[in-house]
């Protein structure tokens, strides 16, 4: 009996949302609980890593189910190449309309869009520039100006709080992304010092709620036809600046402590050493500038929760709770001093750990409903998921995820991953200047079994952390002479992975199934020593030859 019902798909990625913020994981300084009750309606997923720890190269692995190094975008900037299937072509195959609304931090293969004389603005050029979605509203959410020029092109969300009287050069820094003195000047939100003040713009005005409402136009647009929506909100990345009244709902007593702390005569991993030298890291190595910019990181989350809890019921209210699946996700989380670091990109949990929330809607669901499940995880099993979910078949010569619905269904598939793995290029980050890495070889690997933590550092000794008597992270083992046999069953591990990744995806697996045998058909009579040998089926036409 088919129990499938999932018609649509809701794909939600909130942007650099550290796991354990959400009160539903346990230890949360902010309360979240309408994303509390999507944990309540569905299941839970308590050891989801991302792939990779930047927004780049983490979102590169949620949209074509790869990992970093088979689809090749290493870190921000670094497009993937245009033979690369995404989550939009996938669900496009599936007869979904699919919908874009915010971030994908994705960059067009510009190199390979020329090649082939494909224009970015058109049909198909359009659909490769942008992971395959077709509709909706792109704003990768930073809009900045500095030397060069702006960082990212302007957004329509500029055009709308104009519209809405917030005038300028630029609307989403001086009013979405600014804050004002005593005196009525305008403070760039980008410095942290004015984290703790209010943003210009009026909460029903700000990122969140605009996108918010976006998607639930696009929701009630699409009317009976299929879609999966992918909304990407903005926040809670930087710049950490929440509008009223979500600014202040929080203040220093509210901090938790950092984790971690630098010690001076610690004999530190020389990358981690080096990364503790980035300028963001120094900054939130000081507890001063902590207590003033982690109240606004969490502002900001108190209000994608209620923005949450608005889409949520708009859903209910058209009727689309029962048939639309539902992810809850982060790209990866952010140190915010922990460790010593800022920003993310190495592999401790605030940094490489996701929350992931999944509603099912369908009857088979129902025995996982409420549920955690600790099964290791990742940002490449959601387009499995999906597609298993619209019960479509796998094409799994491409994808190197596992779909989730066995857990879904309450089950424990036979057989599951050993190991869970993410990468990190940081050949364009300070470390690798500091360390006089050449930029092609600066790179990590962590494999995390469930209980050890690997990180291959190229060049270096590697990293090693036991997490089940070492939760937080705070000794690295990977020098110690005790944990020799540890360290290789690891770099076992990864070697293995390695050799299993989806390097052969021109052909899909009925199409390699007949080539077996395919050459000895056509004549190709390798290792006979004579013509009886060959079985009658595979004897070639004489044309007078003889023996």
């Amino acid at each position: 009996m088919n129990t499938l019902v999932v018609r649509n798909i809701l794909f939600l990625m909130l942007d650099q949302l550290r796991w354990d913020y959400l009160s539903c994981y346990g230890r949360s300084p902010v309360s979240t609980p309408n994303i509390d009750a999507l944990a309540a309606r569905g299941l839970r997923f308590t050891r989801a890593y991302t792939q990779g720890t930047s927004c780049g190269n983490s979102r590169a692995s949620f949209y074509t189910g790869r990992h970093v190094r088979s689809h090749g975008a290493t870190w921000n900037d670094v497009p993937f190449e245009l033979n690369q299937r995404t989550l939009g072509e996938y669900m496009s195959e599936c007869g979904l309309q699919t919908i874009l609304m915010g971030k994908t931090h994705m960059r067009p293969d510009s190199n390979g869009l020329a090649r082939l004389r494909l224009d970015p603005a058109e049909d198909l050029g359009h659909a490769l520039s942008e992971c395959g979605f077709n509709a909706g509203e792109r704003d990768d959410g930073l809009h900045p100006e500095g030397p060069l020029g702006f960082y990212a092109k302007s957004s329509r969300y500029n055009d709308y709080l104009r519209e809405h009287g917030m005038d300028g050069r630029n609307p989403w820094l001086e009013w979405a992304n600014s804050a004002e003195d005593e005196h009525g000047r305008v403070l760039n939100g980008f410095f942290l010092e004015h984290a703790h003040r209010p943003a210009r713009v009026p909460a029903e005005h700000s990122e969140t709620a605009y996108m918010t409402r976006r998607a639930m136009h696009a929701i009630a647009e699409a009317g009976d036809q299929p879609w999966c929506m992918h909304l990407s909100y903005i926040k809670p990345h930087w710049p950490l600046m929440a509008p009223a009244p979500y600014h202040d709902l929080f203040g220093a007593d509210d901090v938790p402590d950092a984790v971690g702390a630098v010690s001076a005569d610690a004999d530190v991993h020389p990358v981690l050493s080096a990364f503790r030298q980035h300028r963001v890291s120094r900054t939130f190595a000081n507890d001063e500038v902590r207590r003033r910019a982690v109240p606004a990181y969490m502002g900001l989350i108190r209000q994608l929760d209620d923005e949450i809890g608005r889409l949520m019921a708009f859903l209910g209210e058209q009727g689309r709770l029962e048939d639309t699946l539902i992810v809850l996700t982060a790209d990866h989380g952010d140190y915010l001093g922990d460790h010593g670091l800022g920003e993310k990109d190495l592999f401790h949990d605030p940094s490489a750990k996701l929350p992931l929330i999944v509603v099912d809607p369908s009857a088979s669901a129902d025995p996982s409903r409420g549920k955690t499940c600790d099964a290791l995880v990742g940002a490449i099993d959601l387009i499995p998921t999906f597609i298993e979910s619209l019960g479509a078949a796998l094409p799994r010569h491409l994808l190197e995820g596992l779909s989730l619905r066995p857990w879904l269904q309450g089950e424990t598939p036979a057989v599951w991953r050993d190991a869970i793995f993410s990468e990190c290029d940081y050949a364009r980050l300070p470390a690798c200047q500091a360390l006089g890495r050449d930029p092609l070889e600066a790179r990590l690997t962590m494999a995390f079994d469930g209980r050890w933590k690997y990180v291959h550092c190229l060049g270096f000794a590697p990293m090693l952390y036991d997490l089940q008597e070492d939760p937080q992270e705070l000794r690295d083992l990977g020098r110690d002479p005790g944990r020799g046999i540890v360290r290789e069953r690891m770099k076992d591990l990864m070697l293995d992975w390695s050799a299993s990744l989806r390097n052969r995806s021109a052909l899909d697996e009925g199409q390699m199934k007949a080539l077996t045998g395919k050459s000895l058909r056509q004549g190709m009579l390798i290792g006979f020593w004579r013509e009886t040998e060959v079985p009658d089926n595979l004897r070639p036409p004489a044309h007078g030859i003889t023996t």
